[in-house]
């Protein structure tokens, strides 16, 4: 934990459309937007820049990818350093060529690049399709101490998994942010999995104590329309703040002594039977 009484953290939630250009020009001015009205820690959706184009299996997907650190990603860390703001990158990263990472960067509010965060849960199902395109992470789980807390980043379908949330809480994280790209189901046309994706991220800051702040996109691309509803929540579950189905910034004031009130108050660290946790290794029990 940070000795910051409060921080303010804003949430692009935005359509985006074919151009990357346009994409990109649009979050520039809505990160200009956001740190005019104060906020510290800024967190772009998932893929910000590009329309999601795991929808479909196409080699052309691919041209979406960048190396690090690339013209748009230092474009980012010096408007960090001018705004004076920390800015949550998620991007689509070229390691090599043929092998590719749905990746974010985190830049400190005087620019500094902190290091990034490869997704590790890598789903694949209808309209889904991103084991084609990404490689799952291999970094861990990273925390980010920035100038305004520690933070931790986790990249969408992450978002459904305890483990990811306990571990970035144990080491130190305060508000865990995750970047998301999810909506319609071409399946199940009559299900909207908006309220089941809110409980269960909302569900992670009360086990673990800890601020959650869930940023989607919204707008229909191809034949897929996302719900939006970006949040957060505080170490007790309740909402601070919530979007709907339209682009917006939404703000929220993190007071960072609710994490100690909720730990002393739930005693979920405390009584962990770490001893017991064994069969959690195994992909499945007979």
């Amino acid at each position: 934990m940070n000795d910051l009484s409060s921080v303010k953290i804003a949430l692009l939630q935005l359509s985006c459309g074919a151009d990357v250009s346009t994409n990109e020009a649009k979050t520039v001015e809505k990160i200009r937007e956001a740190a005019m009205h104060g906020a510290q820690i800024i967190c772009l959706q998932e893929l910000y820049n590009a329309v999601y184009f795991p929808q479909r299996v196409a080699v052309s997907g691919y041209r979406y990818a960048q190396p690090l650190p690339n013209p748009t990603t230092a474009a980012l860390s010096a408007l960090a350093a001018e705004l004076g703001v920390v800015i949550i990158v998620p991007i689509y990263e070229e390691a090599l060529p043929g092998v590719y990472f749905n990746t974010v960067v985190v830049f400190d509010a005087d620019g500094r690049d902190l290091g990034k965060y490869r997704k590790t849960h890598i789903p694949d199902g209808p309209q889904y399709l991103e084991k084609y395109y990404f490689t799952p992470g291999d970094l861990g789980y990273p925390v980010f101490q920035t100038k305004f807390g520690c933070i931790a980043v986790g990249i969408c379908w992450d978002e459904w998994f305890p483990e990811v949330a306990r571990i970035f809480a144990l080491q130190g994280a305060d508000i865990i942010f995750y970047p998301s790209a999810i909506g319609s189901e071409p399946d199940r046309p009559d299900y909207s999995s908006d309220a089941a994706w809110q409980t269960v991220i909302r569900s992670h800051g009360i086990t673990n104590g800890v601020f959650i702040a869930a940023v989607n996109r919204v707008g229909t691309e191809d034949e897929m329309t996302f719900y939006g509803k970006s949040f957060v929540s505080d170490p007790f579950g309740d909402l601070l703040a919530q979007a709907y189905s339209e682009e917006i910034i939404l703000y929220a004031d993190c007071t960072l002594a609710k994490i100690r009130q909720a730990r002393e108050l739930l005693h979920f660290l405390r009584d962990r039977r770490v001893d017991t946790y064994q069969p959690l290794l195994n992909k499945i029990m007979i």
